[in-house]
C-alpha cells in the first residue's frame, strides 16, 4: 500500500492556509510497508486560500506639543492604545484620559470594532493630574481650544441656504464635512469648499488647530462640477476574498475569520456605511423626509413608494380627514440601518412593482428613520400624540433585528387604529397578503362611512333647502314690509306737504283778506259796482266795489275766498271774456264791470 505524507493545516484568526498535496514521485519512491492495509485518501489539489485582511485604523493623537500617529487593527482595545501612548509620551495609563471618541467616554476594555470608527481618527490626551511646565504653555492654550465651541456659518450655494452649526474644537474637519453631507446630500468626495485657511490641509486635523477664526468662521460649499472624477479610496472598505470550490464541511466555525453579520451585509465600519437615510435632529420634518426620499432613491432606485413629504400630522390629515370616498390607509415605514434585514426588505419588497403600485393606489405612505436614537425618540413622541401611548409602546418592544417595520393605520371616528405591524422578515407574497387583508377591513369600514356620510349629506341638503326657503320667505316679508313702510312714509310726506301748502294758502288768503279795502256802502252819488261771482261748486260770491277799484282788488277778493289767481280764471257770461287776462292795474269801469256784472270762476287747464 502507498504511504501518504501528512498534510499541514494551519488555522489562524484571519487566515487559513491549506498546504498542497505531495507529488506522485514522493509516493512512488517510498518503500512498501508490511504493517498492514493502512489507507490514506488523496486530497484534491484544487485547494485555494481563503484570506481576509484585518481592517486597519489610523489614529492621530495630540498631547500638548506632541502629535503621535498610530495604526492598529480594529480588533484592538482602547487600553492597547493607552499602553502605546504610555511608552511614547511617558504618561502613566492611570493618569491618562483619552478623549475625542464620537460615542463619548469609553472603557479601556472596549474593542475598537464595536465603536464603528472611520479609517482616519483624531484623538487627544488630557492629564489633569499632571501640571504643565513652563515649556508647555502653548499646549495649555491648545487644550483650551479643544474644549471651546466654534460656530461655523456654512453657506450651501446651490440651495442658497445658510447653516449655523456649533462644533467643539476637538471635532475634525472630516467629521464636519460628513455632517454637511447629511444636511446637503452632497457626498464628501463631491464637496467643493471655500473659506478653509491654508493651514487646514489635512481633513484629520481638529478645528482647534486648523487655523479657523474663533468664535465664528464663515465657509461655503457646493457640489463639485465633475464628481465622477473623484473616487472613494478603495482601501477604506477592504474586501473579503473567499475563493473555494470544496465542500462546506471544510469550515466548522465562521467566527474564526472575524466576519460579523453587519460586515457581510455591507454595514461594517462607519467609513463603509452609506450616508444616513435621515439627518439627526432635523428641525423640519418635511426637509427630513426629502432627504430620506433622496437617499432611498440613491440606494434602491427610483421605483419605490411615493413617500408623503410632511409631518405625521399632515399625513394623517391627508389619509383620514377628507371625504369618506377619498380616504386611504396610512402606511408608516420605519427604517433602521443597523438591521441586517433593511437592505433586503427595501430592495426586494418596498421596490417590487406590485407593492409600489398597491401602496400608491390605496395608501398614504409616510416614512421615518429610527437608526439614530434622537430620531427614534422624536417618532415615539409623534406616535404618542397622534395614536396614543399603546402604539409607541408597541414600537419600543421591537428589537433592531426585527426592523424595518411597516405600520398600517386606519382612521376611525373616535381614534386611529393600527391594523397591522409588518416586520422586515416578510416575503413579497406575505407583505401583499397582509396589505390586502388590511384593505379588506378598511373597505368594509369605508362603505359604512360612505353610507353614513351620504345620509348625513342628504339630511343636510334637506335642511339647507328648508333654510333657503325660510330665508327667501323672510326676505320677501322684509321687502314687503320695507315697501309698505316706504309707502306709508310717502303718504305721510305728501300729507305733510299738503298741510303745509294748505297752511301757506290759508296764510296768503288771510293776508289778502286783511289787505282788501272795506266794502263801500250803497250810497247815491258813488259809482258802486255790484259783482256776483259763481264758483265751480255753484255757490255765489257777492260784493260791492268802487268803480275806481283796480282789477287786482277783484282778483285778491276772489283769492281770499280760496280761488287764487294762478289756478282759476275769471270769466264774464256774455260776451265771454277772460278778465284775468286784462291788466290788473285797470279799473272796474275800464273793464266795463259797472254798474253790475255776473262772473264765474273756471279752473285753469
Amino acid at each position: 500500500p502507498a504511504v501518504c505524507l501528512a498534510h499541514i493545516l494551519l488555522c489562524q484568526r484571519d487566515r487559513l492556509i491549506v498546504a498542497p498535496p505531495p507529488s506522485s514521485s514522493s509516493s512512488s519512491s517510498s518503500p512498501p510497508s508490511s504493517s498492514g492495509s493502512a489507507f490514506c485518501p488523496i486530497i484534491p489539489s484544487s485547494r485555494h486560500i481563503v484570506e481576509r485582511q484585518p481592517r486597519m485604523l489610523n489614529f492621530r493623537v495630540e498631547y500638548r506639543q506632541r502629535s503621535i500617529e498610530l495604526v492598529l487593527e480594529e480588533g484592538s482595545t482602547v487600553g492597547e492604545i493607552k499602553q502605546i501612548l504610555e511608552t511614547e509620551l511617558g504618561v502613566p495609563v492611570s493618569k491618562m484620559q483619552l478623549k475625542g471618541w464620537k460615542s463619548g467616554d469609553v472603557s479601556d476594555s472596549t474593542v475598537l470594532r464595536s465603536l464603528h470608527l472611520p479609517k482616519n481618527n483624531s484623538l487627544y490626551v488630557l492629564t489633569p493630574d499632571i501640571a504643565p511646565t513652563a515649556s508647555t504653555s502653548q499646549n495649555s492654550a491648545l487644550q483650551e481650544s479643544l474644549n471651546q465651541n466654534f460656530l461655523l456659518v456654512i453657506s450651501h450655494r446651490e440651495a442658497q441656504r445658510d447653516y449655523s452649526l456649533n462644533f467643539p474644537g476637538s471635532r475634525t474637519i472630516q467629521e464636519v464635512k460628513r455632517n454637511i453631507s447629511d444636511l446637503t446630500n452632497i457626498p464628501v468626495r463631491h464637496q467643493q469648499w471655500e473659506g478653509w485657511p491654508a493651514s487646514a490641509s489635512d481633513d484629520s486635523m481638529t478645528l482647534a488647530v486648523s487655523g479657523i477664526s474663533y468664535p465664528c468662521h464663515h465657509l461655503s460649499v457646493c457640489r463639485r462640477s465633475s464628481p465622477a472624477n473623484a473616487q472613494e479610496p478603495t482601501e477604506e472598505c477592504p474586501d473579503v476574498h473567499m475563493i473555494s470550490d470544496s465542500e462546506g464541511d471544510d469550515f466548522e466555525d465562521a467566527s474564526e475569520f472575524s466576519v460579523d453579520d453587519s460586515e457581510m451585509f455591507g454595514m461594517g465600519s462607519s467609513t463603509c456605511r452609506k450616508s444616513p437615510m435621515m439627518p439627526e435632529n432635523s428641525e423640519n420634518e418635511g426637509d427630513a423626509l426629502l432627504h430620506f426620499t433622496a437617499e432611498f432613491s440613491t440606494r434602491y432606485g427610483d421605483i419605490h413608494p411615493m413617500f408623503f413629504i410632511g409631518s405625521l400630522e399632515a399625513a394623517s390629515q391627508e389619509a383620514f380627514y377628507g371625504k369618506a370616498r377619498d380616504r386611504k390607509l396610512l402606511a408608516i415605514y420605519l427604517h433602521n440601518d443597523e438591521s441586517v434585514l433593511s437592505n433586503v426588505f427595501c430592495s426586494q419588497m418596498m421596490c417590487a412593482d406590485s407593492i409600489v403600485s398597491y401602496l400608491s393606489q390605496n395608501f398614504i405612505t409616510w416614512a421615518w428613520d429610527v437608526t439614530k436614537e434622537a430620531n427614534k425618540a422624536r417618532l415615539l413622541t409623534m406616535c404618542t400624540r397622534h395614536f396614543g401611548s399603546v402604539v409607541a409602546q408597541t414600537i419600543r418592544t421591537y428589537k433592531t433585528d426585527q426592523f424595518p417595520l411597516l405600520l398600517i393605520v386606519m382612521g376611525k371616528r373616535t381614534s386611529n387604529e393600527v391594523l397591522n405591524v409588518i416586520q422586515g422578515n416578510s416575503t413579497v407574497d406575505e407583505l401583499m397578503m397582509r396589505l390586502m387583508g388590511a384593505m379588506e377591513i378598511f373597505t368594509a369600514q369605508q362603505q359604512e362611512d360612505i353610507k353614513d356620510e351620504d345620509e348625513r349629506e342628504a339630511r343636510e341638503m334637506v335642511k339647507r333647502e328648508q333654510d333657503e326657503a325660510y330665508r327667501l320667505s323672510l326676505e320677501a316679508d322684509r321687502k314687503k314690509r320695507e315697501a309698505q313702510e316706504r309707502e306709508e312714509a310717502e303718504q305721510v310726506r305728501l300729507e305733510q306737504m299738503r298741510k303745509e301748502q294748505e297752511e301757506e294758502k290759508e296764510a296768503i288768503r288771510l293776508s289778502l283778506e286783511q289787505a282788501l279795502p272795506p266794502e263801500p256802502d250803497d250810497e247815491p252819488g258813488e259809482q258802486i259796482s255790484k259783482l256776483r261771482i259763481r264758483t265751480p261748486s255753484g255757490e255765489f260770491l257777492e260784493r260791492r266795489f268802487l268803480g275806481s277799484c283796480k282789477l287786482q282788488v277783484l282778483f285778491d277778493f276772489v283769492a281770499s275766498k280760496g280761488y287764487p289767481f294762478d289756478e282759476f280764471k275769471l270769466l264774464t257770461t256774455f260776451p265771454r271774456r277772460n278778465i284775468t287776462q286784462l291788466d290788473p292795474g285797470s279799473t272796474l269801469l275800464e273793464a266795463k264791470l259797472f254798474p253790475q256784472e255776473t262772473l264765474f270762476l273756471e279752473a285753469k287747464e
